[in-house]
């Protein structure tokens, strides 16, 4: 995977975070995700779209009127992605940090999201 294809699907993914929509969210966890993916982090562990789906609405539901945002590091080997991203209001300072590690599938989309949390309110 390029440079420019990885940042993409970073993009991407960081967009199915931001879809309020129901129906458009789902359609872009199934762009963003193989059907048997799996997102780990120390809060969650899903599997499969529905599960992909009814975390990020959940999370949409505790953070309301947050928004995801790419953070600072993007790095890429083989079939692997490790990037930073940003939870907060638009344009200012995020409330959450994470740091994703994931696993890409020879179809492009992410296999496997290992999820960290580095920084979270108190």
């Amino acid at each position: 995977m390029t440079a420019t294809d990885t940042t993409t699907l970073v993009d991407r993914y960081l967009a199915a975070w931001n879809a309020t929509d129901p129906a458009a969210r789902r359609e872009a966890v199934a762009a963003v995700f193989t059907p048997d993916a799996r997102y780990v982090d120390p809060l969650a562990d899903v599997r499969g779209h529905d599960g992909v789906d009814a975390l990020i609405a959940g999370a949409q539901e505790q953070f309301a009127g947050l928004v995801f945002s790419p953070g600072d590091v993007l790095d890429a080997h083989h079939d692997v992605v490790r990037f930073t991203w940003h939870l907060g209001p638009a344009g200012a300072e995020p409330v959450v940090i994470g740091f994703d590690v994931a696993e890409i599938a020879d179809d492009g989309r992410l296999a496997r999201v290992h999820g960290f949390l580095d920084r979270v309110p108190g």
